[in-house]
């Protein structure tokens, strides 16, 4: 059997046994280490606050926009491919050359405020607009220059979008 030694401040443990007792000069002991250190003493704390939204001040990260939809019980990717038909595009590649989208990249967080709006009850061509934002965003980044990737988890996202133009660490 092996001994472990220990040497920490703030206990006074020669040695630890993982599973059996320490042999010491004077015959067999089991000695008990501090099990409250150092993992006793962690901390998790939630963090509150964010540089996102704000307009004002040395960090500017002003929203810029919020996507989000919501398909009901229908596939998010049929409804966008009967999006893209009733708006005239025979492909996303076709609709993305027609729709005016920003051009700079934005940093993106999930919207769990915001309740989307039910495709159903937007005009079509607002409808692809949102579905084209949301197949050029990550969950985390809208890049315009990637290609539209429409997934049922993209399309299913519910974004907050920020102009990151203006943090710099």
């Amino acid at each position: 059997m092996t001994a472990t030694v220990l040497a920490t401040t703030s206990t006074v443990w020669g040695a630890v046994v993982i599973g059996g007792p320490v042999l010491w000069n004077d015959g067999p002991r089991e000695r008990l280490a501090n099990s409250g250190s150092p993992m006793g003493r962690g901390r998790q704390e939630r963090i509150a606050a964010t540089v996102l939204g704000q307009d004002q001040g040395a960090v500017r990260c002003p929203r810029v926009l919020r996507i989000g939809l919501d398909f009901g019980r229908r596939s998010p990717l049929n409804c966008v491919r009967d999006l893209l038909k009733t708006c005239g595009f025979a492909d996303e590649h076709e609709a993305r050359a027609a729709v005016t989208l920003p051009g700079e990249s934005c940093i993106c967080r999930p919207d769990v405020v915001t309740r989307s709006p039910l495709v159903s009850s937007l005009p079509a061509n607002d409808a692809l607009f949102q579905a084209l934002m949301l197949g050029l965003c990550t969950a985390w980044c809208y890049d315009p220059r990637r290609p539209v990737l429409w997934t049922r988890a993209s399309l299913t996202r519910h974004l907050e979008l920020f102009d990151g133009r203006g943090f710099y660490v």
